[in-house]
């Protein structure tokens, strides 16, 4: 059973929420809120939160990045342009008002793929990351990784048998905290390395196993230097 929290400030977004999830086998309507203050009691509770953006307490989008561990998200607006934002905070979907219960349907789809990943990244322990694209979900085996390089909003993951990086809509922060910290070290605020792609280090600069020089941001030295000498 998926449990399902609705927040919308319009009456009628709600009710129409309501009638789409009994429609639905699997799906359990925990509240239907018309705010996240309202819905603060029901957030431990939720695998996954039904929002709309545009609200008068706090903007679904803020509310969101807001929570230090989110449900998985689905956004409802009326607002085309926030489409890429929604994929910034990695939500499921982003469903377009007004929308046919065909549409609601295939982003339930697209919801329980994404949990069952997330099953999945749990019993794996970490070997694999998950992403979702604007067309597809995409899943990376971490032990292929040799290094990420940030680039603003965006990640550049360098793999083994890759001439080209795959390039993702995600959050530096975000990937650190997902990768196995036994495995993987951020050395500068643009780049996380694999620990045992290392071939030559020094204080300053990383020399991996392909020979690819990265280097060391003064902020990260320390730490760097004191876990590659443990290792």
């Amino acid at each position: 059973m998926i449990r399902i929290l609705a927040i919308d400030d319009e009456p009628l977004a709600l009710q129409l929420l309501e009638v789409y999830i009994k429609k639905i086998p699997g799906l359990q309507l925990l509240a239907a809120c018309a705010s996240p203050r309202e819905a603060q009691p029901w957030l431990g509770q939720a695998d996954a939160l039904l929002i709309d953006i545009n609200m008068p307490d706090i903007n679904g989008m803020d509310f969101v990045r807001s929570l230090e561990d989110p449900p998985l998200v689905i956004f409802t607006t009326a607002y085309a342009e926030y489409a890429v934002e929604g994929f910034r905070v990695n939500a499921v979907d982003y469903l377009l008002k007004p929308f046919s219960f065909n549409e609601f349907l295939e982003s339930i789809k697209k919801l329980e793929d994404k949990l069952a990943m997330k099953r999945t990244l749990a019993e794996s322990k970490g070997s694999f990351l998950f992403f979702n694209t604007a067309n597809h979900g995409l899943r990376i085996d971490t032990r292929r990784i040799r290094y990420i390089e940030g680039m603003g909003e965006y990640l550049k993951i360098h793999l083994d048998g890759e001439e080209a990086p795959v390039i993702v809509l995600y959050r530096m922060k975000n990937i650190e905290e997902e990768l196995p910290q036994d495995r993987f070290l951020r050395i500068h605020r643009s780049y996380i390395i694999a620990l045992d792609r290392v071939r030559e280090a020094r204080r300053n600069e990383v020399t991996l196993d392909d020979r690819t020089k990265l280097p060391v941001g003064e902020s990260y030295r320390d730490s760097w230097w004191q876990r590659f000498s443990k290792s």
